[in-house]
């Protein structure tokens, strides 16, 4: 365990439950409100500001820049992908009934490409709207997380079918079990040197696929840390959090772990992300973002 600078910042009511979060193309730290069915953004000085979706059984999960300089997420409780632009409009696309989305992410060919957790599906939402929706070969898999691939692809975690899917743009789908049983994958994210990252909630290991497809699996200090979300680094790393350790960490290139104790006990962090200027920022569900300013060593 290291000891590192991590500041907490309030940015709702500790009900609304901060859940994911991406760096907007303004630089500023853009969250979704699980529990209050909104958006929020903290601007680099501090400033927090939310908007309200008018749904709160809308449930937005996870929210990514889109190709189009505004802010696309999903609305797992009422089956929608909203669009908010960094001046703060609001828009949304229906899907279908059922799909449940959870992750998104900005494939290779501009569109945004969301995972259906309810409903056995990835799918294509275009910036004007029109979407797609191609079914996964494997039932009951509960689609996960997504981020795009190396190869002209995006990828998402089958948490319930232990498994990773490469998605072309054609809706092509391979899948791609993993070696440990019952891992339950959960967050996922590029690397910067051509793979991909992943967590392993139930196993409570981060894994690692190779363009050629190999797989590694690294092993946590604390198996019962529950890791959620994965967001990679500049050199080929990546930062974690752990849901029920309350921690956030580091893996680098050679599978070498630290982590940071979040100040707050009990404070729920769920997704995060990496500013431009190195930091690392998570959303806390206890209605706060952590910003941890890493060591000069990683």
């Amino acid at each position: 365990m290291i000891d590192t600078l991590i500041k907490e910042f309030p940015v709702s009511e500790a009900g609304a439950g901060p859940y994911g979060v991406t760096t907007g193309p303004d630089g500023a730290s853009w969250l979704t409100l699980v529990h209050a069915g909104g958006v929020a953004r903290m601007s680099v000085d501090g400033e927090v500001r939310t908007w309200s979706l008018g749904a709160p059984e809308s449930r937005p999960l996870i929210i990514t820049p889109g190709p189009d300089d505004a802010l696309w997420f999903t609305r797992s409780g009422d089956d929608r992908i909203g669009r908010i632009s960094t001046a703060g409009e609001l828009s949304s696309v229906a899907l279908p009934p059922g799909t449940g989305p959870c992750g998104i992410t900005t494939g290779p060919d501009g569109a945004l490409w969301y995972a259906g957790m309810n409903s056995d599906t990835v799918g294509r939402v275009a910036t004007d709207g029109a979407a797609t929706t191609f079914a996964l070969p494997v039932a009951g898999a509960f689609a996960s997380m997504m981020a795009p691939g190396p190869d002209e692809t995006v990828w998402c975690t089958l948490n319930q079918a232990n498994a990773l899917a490469r998605v072309d743009m054609a809706g092509g789908v391979t899948v791609h079990p993993l070696p440990t049983a019952n891992a339950g994958p959960v967050g996922i994210s590029a690397s910067a040197d051509g793979g991909l990252w992943f967590v392993e909630i139930l196993a409570g290991q981060l894994g690692r696929i190779d363009p050629d497809g190999r797989i590694r699996e690294y092993a946590l200090p604390d198996r019962s840390a529950r890791p959620h979300a994965i967001v990679g680094d500049a050199v080929g790393g990546a930062w974690f959090t752990e849901w029920g350790g309350n921690r956030i960490g580091h893996v680098d290139v050679a599978g070498r772990i630290e982590t940071y104790d979040l100040p707050t006990p009990n404070s729920e962090p769920h997704g995060l992300t990496v500013a431009p200027d190195g930091t690392v920022w998570a959303a806390l569900e206890i209605g706060r973002l952590a910003r941890l300013t890493p060591p000069p060593q990683v």
